[in-house]
């Protein structure tokens, strides 16, 4: 059962932070000082923030916290990511899991969270955002369902892993000092899921039936995994090189992959190799923050920039008059064009991303 699949079906029926995301500059707000001591930056593009506005309009679940509150982490807008991040722990299940409003069996998506929640507990000193972090973490690293080599679940009700979790789980780990188990997920992930012929994530595998649920190429689940490793390779301490360097090599695989197979216009198909599917806007918003970022970083040439700036082009020109990034991957059922809240997030990522590499 794929996300679309699994919604449809229920909408009918004491860490230390070893390198947390980057932050935008910061500027005054008419609210002056933040929670964290510091002030709350509005940003000069007004088209970002009425994609902020939209994305905060809509209901959200525990990725959809997750991947809001990223954006705004990486935007620089700490006052909101400390509110969020005091909703995803108001939200904390027994077991550790962040930000459920609801049972959707989600292993890793609370995960999402976790950086954000551990950057507020960082900035605050508030110990029950700490406290929220240290669960989530001891979540994933004692609790969580996992195939016999130690990959993460996706989902608790099936034995599947899901290409989506290379964002959700991975980057936490990292940020959360557990380097180590970061880079065990995603050579778990990548080994159960990489297509070398196609260069492409297939997007589920059932460990229990020993087959795919889904061999599909989702767009944006190709996007979630390159924007996922490029948050762990940015996390990674600096004795992690060959690791690092690895992930990195990964990463240009899974762009490179996708590029060949993008349309003129700077947009993808859901299926990025089967024209029949239809045509969407966010793993063009995932790809080019992946780009911005890995050359800000130096592992990725400045020759991406090309692509990455007709795929920016593109994203903006889906931007309405409310703020919603037309034509994502869209919710509730991801079946469809339409708007999500992880296509006005990314937008944001792509932006500060274009932004802090001066583009």
């Amino acid at each position: 059962m794929n996300r679309r699949q699994a919604l449809k079906g229920l909408l009918t029926a004491g860490t230390a932070s070893a390198g947390l995301a980057l932050i935008g500059p910061t500027a005054a707000s008419a609210e002056g000082k933040s929670p964290s001591g510091g002030l709350s930056q509005a940003g000069p593009d007004g088209t970002v923030e009425k994609v902020k506005r939209a994305m905060l309009s809509m209901q959200r679940h525990a990725w959809e916290q997750g991947v809001a509150m990223q954006s705004l982490l990486e935007w620089g807008d700490r006052d909101m990511v400390v509110m969020m991040a005091r909703e995803a722990v108001l939200r904390i299940w027994p077991d550790g899991r962040l930000g459920q409003v609801w049972d959707n069996h989600g292993v890793t998506d609370p995960g999402s969270n976790g950086e954000g929640v551990l950057w507020a507990a960082k900035i605050t000193n508030d110990p029950a955002l700490k406290a929220g972090a240290d669960r989530m973490l001891e979540y994933f690293l004692k609790t969580a369902p996992r195939t016999a080599d130690g990959t993460l679940h996706h989902i608790d009700n099936k034995p599947q892993v899901w290409i989506d979790s290379m964002y959700m789980a991975p980057p936490f780990l990292a940020v959360a000092g557990a380097s180590a188990e970061a880079v065990k997920q995603v050579e778990g992930m990548r080994r159960i899921l990489w297509d070398s012929k196609a260069r492409l994530f297939s997007h589920i595998w059932d460990d229990g039936k020993k087959a795919f649920e889904r061999r599909a190429f989702w767009g944006v689940g190709n996007g979630w995994a390159a924007a996922g490793m490029t948050r762990v390779v940015e996390a990674l301490p600096e004795g992690m090189k060959a690791e690092r360097k690895r992930l990195a090599g990964y990463i240009r695989e899974v762009l490179d992959g996708c590029l060949k197979r993008r349309c003129p216009d700077g947009f993808f198909h859901d299926v990025v190799d089967d024209p029949k599917t239809f045509v969407e806007t966010n793993l063009g918003q995932q790809l080019a923050y992946t780009i911005f970022r890995g050359v800000k970083a130096g592992w990725l040439p400045k020759t991406y920039l090309k692509e990455a700036e007709i795929m920016r082009r593109a994203a903006r020109g889906k931007v309405d008059d409310l703020g919603y990034v037309r034509d994502v991957c869209g919710s509730p059922t991801f079946e469809a064009p339409g708007t999500a809240t992880e296509g006005q997030a990314f937008f944001i990522l792509m932006e500060a991303a274009a932004r802090d590499l001066g583009a």
